[in-house]
């Protein structure tokens, strides 16, 4: 049931679609009283009805709704507003603690006296359990059964935890394992592009379909005309929970394409010289739009796949309106002839629908990009922004070789791989992976792929033996149209044989490289690489054997696996010897007339319709996980996957008052571009880490410890890898990688873990100093959660991520940022002093504060920092202790 507002504006109409009637909030009888909306950014309309339709004269006023219109005068605005997305989407490395902490909350408002049952989703949430399968077999016909039944092995004690919460709780639906990436997913099935639902009088409303994601590439369903972009599990649980999402209005920068994509370039070329100009340009924060005459050349799944990397180039998220390309993949995709029916009538009744010769949208601010002039392209070695042209990716990672890599002396070591005829040198590709939301979306860049395959397969080419192949769809209807079509005997003929429906390489679920191959690079070196058609590429997160890291489209990941190395011209080396000569790129790469034809004949709405008809039913092995649902969750003491939180630990319905900052340390300090990735536990677990002797410590074999991403309903693991990254550098600790710190009262070097945990034992509170993007990456709450839970009580950098500061909020650790002109270099900072932050009890959203230090030589300074609390709401939750006990008093009082 739909809960609205007052609708002091009087804008409620009706509309009849598919012959039913619907009530709607007009924007047309908005204007009426407000002023003209028709050039308003499309996205910004989704924002306006939001707020019509929730107007109460309190939590959204009058006010609020004005804000909007009068934005297009300025085209920026500090003005705070309430939004309330539609649904909340989840993948299950984000999901599983999100649930973790509904059960705790549950068990807490118990303690408070009140009914554990108040604490469900308010809105409808699905996730999607597509992050845990890992490609530990890979290059045979049984890769993919082998990897699932290793992912229940590994994974039962969350499967039976979210069986639990598929059970108990309300509005709360899990799509199980081997099903498909959550984005994709929600591209094919979940999303409605406009959604309907009963109202208290019993009238169906119909209103934009928005959404809040735990991962921050819930944006690609931008592309399907939906609003909804990534948030912190933090944010989620309290969208979850009733709470609106507390945001500025945005600045919305427009992004015209004009044109038509070249013969041989490909979506992905698109989406990485887009990712390059839209970071260059400066979009953090801000609502980046698509349009033009250039939208008309895109299919949607292309859309989606440039809405997808909206984290990568910095926006909130990467809009475009709805057409009839829109309508198109709605009936492409199965979806029934009400939902196509409504999506069309209502665009056009509120004037979201998008014609050729609509007017332009006003926008903040504008680029744009001739699409006839993209290149194919590659990015890397370090990140999705650092596009490199095919033709200068040799030259390129030469340079790299030789200068970021320091082997300017070795550039053409080798080393011998026990037991093959082979070895292998810098720049071999030991990973060629067609992973991720980003691409195995789109029908056209996969098969693409699967026509490289079959024409290098033709030829006699085959993959270079030390090259770890991979192909791990969004979801099954690609196996769907790879069967028809023949594609996947190619595919599978060079090593790409389905390994799972999942992410896998992009979130560091690569598994292990061979031994031997892990020993010869590691015992010498060597500085490898991986070529994955993926979203992100930072050091550390592919592979812990693997410095090297590039995106590219799925048919280059094929070609790199045939080339088998960084350090060949593809463009003009020949890729390698087939049956009857040498073989070059241009001979095995397909017409546009060619994949368009391939997936014109093979991608069918049977497909869709046959592959989600059933798809929170699961198979066999999902069936047979059994679990008792109740009201509060039995948690298991001696389980290492899940515990219970200790969030709510002594709370009281009134919050304490927050206590100044005096005598505190710093943990770290780090440089520029401090991803989530750095921060948050990801990837593989170390023996030796903090986090390895905890496990070992419970009877854990190695072989056991799966990924952090796994064990991320367990805050005891969690909280040990924070700061972990095997790449990340603490200038505290010069010259040295890793997750280590130096404990100043002793000038001990140790894990940022222990030396936190000999803090704590002294009662000493830390806080973190950094430079600029600091927290950029995807929405990791562990980054928040691991961070409070060392006793970080503030983070100073120079620029914060949006996600990951408001997480910090969320999380009660303050963020600070160095006023202009000054950084921790300026002002002197070494890591040696001790630190003072006074007046924290009587904050104002973006106030200047004075931070205070000694030296250790007994001098004392200060600097000025700007309080990254932005808003009134996140005041609310910093003095509450966090978003989580600021709800759970709610809900109890």
């Amino acid at each position: 049931m739909t809960a609205i507002g007052q609708d002091s504006l009087n804008t409620r109409r009706t509309l009849k679609a598919g012959g039913k009637e619907y009530a709607y909030y007009s924007l047309e009888a908005a204007a009426a009283t407000l002023g003209d909306v028709s050039r308003l950014p499309y996205s910004m309309k989704v924002l306006l009805e939001n707020l019509l339709r929730f107007e109460d004269g309190s939590t959204v006023t009058t006010a609020d709704v004005q804000a909007v219109v009068d934005w297009q005068a300025t085209r920026t605005s500090t003005h705070e507003i309430n939004y309330r997305p539609a649904r909340v989407l989840m993948q299950d490395f984000t999901g599983v603690p999100c649930v973790v902490d509904l059960a705790a909350m549950r068990d807490a408002i118990t303690k408070l006296g009140g009914d554990p049952m108040k604490i469900n989703p308010l809105v409808p949430v699905d996730l999607v359990i597509d992050h845990s399968v890992m490609v530990d077999e890979f290059g045979n016909p049984t890769a993919f059964e082998d990897n699932m039944a290793l992912e229940y092995a590994r994974n039962l004690e969350r499967y039976e935890f979210l069986r639990w919460g598929s059970k108990s709780l309300r509005n709360f639906r899990v799509v199980p394992p081997g099903t498909g990436i959550c984005h994709q997913v929600n591209l094919e099935y979940l999303a409605k592009t406009v959604w309907s639902s009963e109202d208290a009088s019993g009238a169906m409303v119909a209103y934009p379909d928005t959404c809040v994601g735990t991962d921050s590439h819930t944006t690609m369903i931008n592309g399907l005309g939906v609003l909804g972009w990534g948030v912190g599990g933090i944010e989620a649980e309290a969208a979850m929970l009733g709470q609106p999402v507390s945001m500025l209005i945005p600045e919305v920068v427009g992004f015209k394409l004009t044109g038509t994509l070249p013969e041989g370039v490909t979506a992905t070329d698109l989406v990485l010289t887009a990712t390059q100009m839209l970071r260059k340009k400066g979009v953090v924060g801000r609502f980046v739009e698509y349009f033009g005459p250039g939208l008309d050349a895109l299919t949607l799944a292309d859309r989606a796949t440039l809405a997808n990397m909206a984290p990568e180039y910095g926006a909130t998220c990467g809009f475009f309106p709805v057409d009839a390309k829109t309508i198109d993949y709605l009936v492409l995709s199965g979806r029934d002839a009400d939902t196509v029916a409504l999506v069309e009538a209502y665009a056009r009744a509120q004037g979201l629908w998008r014609e050729a010769d609509t007017p332009d949208p006003v926008f903040t601010d504008v680029l744009e990009l001739d699409l006839s002039t993209v290149l194919p392209s590659l990015a890397g070695p370090r990140r999705p922004q650092d596009k490199v042209l095919l033709s200068d990716a040799k030259p390129a990672f030469e340079k790299e070789l030789a200068g970021g890599y320091g082997k300017a002396d070795k550039m053409d070591q080798r080393a011998a791989v026990a037991g093959a005829n082979y070895d292998i040198g810098h720049g071999d590709v030991v990973i060629a992976a067609i992973t991720s939301c980003t691409n195995t979306s789109n029908p056209s860049v996969l098969v693409a792929a699967g026509l490289v395959a079959r024409k290098a397969r033709a030829l006699g080419l085959k993959n270079q033996p030390w090259v770890k192949t991979s192909f791990a769809p969004g979801s099954k209807v690609v196996t769907d149209y790879f069967e028809k079509s023949g594609l996947a005997a190619d595919m599978d003929a060079l090593g790409f044989n389905l390994v799972g429906y999942g992410c896998t390489t992009c979130i560091g679920n690569s598994g292990p490289l061979p031994e031997p191959i892990s020993d010869a690079i590691n015992g010498n070196d060597i500085v490898a690489a991986s070529v994955l058609s993926g979203n992100r590429n930072f050091e550390g997160r592919v592979s812990p054997d693997v410095k090297a890291n590039y995106l590219a489209s799925p048919p280059l990941v094929v070609a790199y696996a045939l080339a088998g190395t960084m350090r060949k011209d593809l463009t003009k080396e020949p890729i390698g010897e087939g049956s009857n000569g040498p073989v070059y790129l241009k001979d095995i790469w397909p017409t546009n007339a060619e994949v368009a034809g391939m997936v014109m004949a093979n991608v069918t709405p049977e497909m869709f319709a046959s592959r989600y008809a059933n798809v929170f039913d699961g198979d066999a092995r999902w069936q047979a996980v059994q679990v008792e649902g109740g009201a509060t969750y039995k948690w298991n003491m001696s389980s290492t996957y899940v515990q219970n939180p200790p969030y709510f630990e002594g709370m009281t319905m009134t919050p304490s008052p927050v206590a100044d900052i005096v005598g505190a340390r710093a943990l770290a300090m780090f440089a520029d571009s401090i991803t989530t990735d750095h921060i948050s536990p990801a990837g593989s677990i170390k023996e030796a880490s903090p986090a390895g002797k905890y496990l070992t410590e419970r009877q854990v074999t190695k072989a056991e410890f799966n990924s952090y991403g796994a064990r991320r309903g367990n805050h005891e693991v969690m909280m040990r890898g924070t700061f972990a990254n095997i790449r990340i550098k603490n200038e505290m600790v010069p010259g040295v990688e890793g997750g280590v710190t130096r404990h100043v009262p002793t000038g001990a070097q140790m894990a940022i873990y222990d030396a936190a945990m000999a803090y704590k034992a002294d009662g000493t509170p830390l806080v973190v100093i950094a430079g600029k993007e600091y927290g950029t990456g995807s929405s990791r709450d562990w980054a928040a959660k691991g961070t409070t839970l060392l006793g970080v009580r503030a983070v100073v950098a120079e620029s914060f991520e949006r996600i990951h500061r408001s997480n910090l909020v969320g999380m009660g650790v303050l963020p600070l940022e160095f006023a202009s002109g000054t950084d921790r270099k300026t002002v002197g900072l070494t890591g040696d002093e001790l630190f003072e932050i006074t007046g924290l009890s009587g904050l104002k959203p973006r106030q200047t504060i004075e931070v205070r230090f000694t030296r250790a030589d007994g001098s004392s300074g200060s600097f000025q920092a700007l309080c990254r609390i932005d808003t009134e709401q996140e005041l609310e939750y910093y003095y509450a202790g966090g978003i989580l006990p600021y709800v759970l008093r709610n809900l109890a009082a």
